[in-house]
């Protein structure tokens, strides 16, 4: 076996951002020795970009919400795809997880009766989401670690994880590599909770940074004999910056739209009143990010290749008081003040609701020991994801997969060990060490252009296919990257590590679209524009004989109570819609 360190833990946590921090926090709670591995700076993680907010029915705006309008708008707005049991547990749990963050320092911005104050997100019917200006995501985070930092959990960042260690169908650990260094480690646990977001920097416009969400979770879960679900559905957020070009597809977060903000087309018409009446700018993601594109390709957009986002007509103080972020980031990068200028704005990849399947409530996944949280996992949004859901996911289901992931260590008699599959690991990470021309920077950008225009916001068959034959071809190409590791320069190594699993990960996300014959939520066929009740199912992928394996599933049923609270909220709304007839 080659040189390696070894490090044991009872639970051993792959990623630093909020659910991966959150299940670290509960499981050391439960009196568990936990360890957090994560290959960012653990003060940056993904998290950070959440800005707009997070939700919680607490009616304190609006008296009339509670946890049931917060489960209706979830799963219709999902289209009927997100599991019923999951977004019961948020809706209803939300409010106590909102409170306990805040309480260890997320301070979020208050009421004058010191309730928290709640703004409007998109296809919300309440106001909802409680939120610290438009940096909550980064709040949220800080206030984890401190609490990390009181209970002395380790986190070690600069850690890529390239294989988890699973024999008999038992998860006892994973492989690292240290970024900086190349030094690595065989992780031995009693349980794995895989908390390393989703897949949306595969795409040329993402709102995601340089090598994070490239797919890395989706595919040590598959390698591992985990089925994914659902991964054609990915969100397009409506509003990424178009300039700078270096920066397109950088997040203008919801709470523009949420404060007042309005979407305008190059002909100065407030368009969003052809595609949703009623909601306008406040309509679902998919809906805006569909209006804004289709603006844009029928000639009725920018210069630049966008829509403008304005909310101008608001004074400075009230822009520089609830969005004091997005106020800096345009002055800072594209020197326009939005007190006196409209944003440019463009639909930009910005979250993947398929993931790792999982058990609603406990987050375990078919592979003993082996949990996943946050965007990773797939079930909670469906074909599309309501603003302020995800923050309010990584808080809850991480908890939920600490706690039983301590549960199942408590549980054990005797630990899986296996020096085979430690030296199997081992080979990977050598076998990807190789010389040739190709270059890996080159092929990880040619990936993101076929996805961008092959697997976009608008889909059909022949350009999926296209994209698929596309990926086969870089795929075979991975034996010719050259990979230089001079002076311990490691970038080579883990850029082609990234490019393997986004490879992958394209793969599995194509071949869903193409199983996928219909337009539901963020999945929008032009050859297939509508919404077919006998597409009301989950898209299910796994890999056997080194093959892919799709296959297509009913959603859970929902119990009695839930088609209840369903039925009387659809007759109350026909009534409202008679009245106002």
């Amino acid at each position: 076996m080659d040189n390696n360190l070894v490090d044991i833990n009872n639970i051993l946590v792959i990623g630093c951002g909020g659910a991966g921090l959150r299940a670290a926090i509960e499981a050391k709670l439960n009196g568990l020795q936990v360890t957090v591995l994560g290959k960012r700076n653990k003060n940056d993680a993904h998290t950070v970009l959440a800005a707009g907010g997070i939700n919680a029915a607490f009616g304190n705006v609006d008296p009339e919400d509670n946890w049931e309008y917060h489960f209706i708008d979830t799963f219709l707005e999902g289209y009927g795809l997100g599991d019923p049991e999951q977004i019961e547990i948020m809706a209803k749990e939300s409010p106590f997880y909102v409170k306990e963050i805040d309480q260890w320092g997320a301070n979020f911005k208050k009421l004058e009766n010191n309730k928290f104050d709640q703004r409007y997100f998109g296809a919300h019917k309440f106001r909802r989401t409680c939120y610290s200006g438009d940096f909550t995501g980064q709040s949220i985070l800080n206030a984890l670690l401190r609490k990390i930092k009181i209970l002395n959990i380790p986190i070690y960042d600069s850690e890529y994880v390239s294989d988890l260690f699973v024999k008999d169908n038992i998860c006892f650990g994973a492989m690292s590599l240290n970024i900086l260094t190349g030094e690595r480690t065989a992780h031995l646990a009693d349980a794995v909770i895989i908390c390393t977001g989703g897949h949306t920097r595969i795409w040329k416009n993402s709102s995601s940074r340089k090598n994070e969400n490239t797919g890395d979770g989706y595919h040590l879960g598959l390698k591992a004999g985990c089925e994914l679900s659902d991964m054609e559905m990915v969100q397009f957020h409506p509003t990424g910056m178009v300039l700078p070009k270096e920066l397109s597809g950088t997040l203008v977060t919801e709470a523009v739209r949420g404060e007042g903000g309005i979407l305008l087309n190059s002909q100065g018409q407030r368009f969003m009143s052809r595609y949703d009446s009623k909601r306008l700018e406040l309509s679902t993601r998919d809906r805006v990010a569909m209006a804004n594109y289709n603006e844009i390709i029928e000639g009725r957009g920018t210069e630049n290749g966008g829509v403008f986002l304005d909310i101008s007509h608001k004074s400075k103080d009230f822009i520089i008081e609830k969005i004091p972020k997005i106020y800096r980031q345009f002055i800072e990068y594209s020197l326009i003040d939005i007190s006196k200028n409209p944003m440019e704005v463009c639909p930009t990849a910005h979250y993947s609701m398929g993931g790792i399947r999982v058990n609603p409530s406990d987050h375990s996944t078919k592979i003993k020991g082996l949990f996943a949280a946050g965007e990773v996992a797939s079930g909670l949004h469906g074909a599309n994801r309501l603003g302020g859901n995800s923050l309010a996911e990584i808080l809850i289901f991480g908890s939920h997969a600490g706690r039983s992931a301590s549960k199942f260590s408590k549980s054990l008699s005797s630990q899986m060990r296996s020096n085979k599959i430690l030296s199997l690991a081992h080979e990977y990470l050598n076998s990807s060490i190789s010389k040739g021309d190709e270059n890996v920077y080159l092929l990880k950008s040619e990936l993101r252009d076929i996805m961008w225009k092959n697997c976009g916001v608008i889909r059909d068959e022949v350009n999926l296919n296209k994209g698929l034959e596309k990926l086969n071809h870089l795929e075979k190409l991975l034996p010719e990257i050259d990979i230089r590791l001079e002076n311990n320069n490691q970038n080579d190594l883990i850029n082609k590590l990234d490019l393997h699993s986004s490879l992958i990960t394209a793969k599995v996300t194509i071949l869903s679209a193409l199983e996928r014959k219909e337009s539901r939520g963020s999945h929008q066929r032009s050859d297939f524009k509508e919404t077919e009740d006998d597409y009301k199912l989950n898209i299910n992928a796994k890999i056997e004989d080194n093959k892919f394996l799709i296959k297509k599933s009913i959603p859970k049923q929902m119990k009695n109570e839930l088609i209840s609270l369903l039925e009387r909220y659809e007759r109350a709304e026909e009534v409202s819609h008679k009245l106002i007839e």
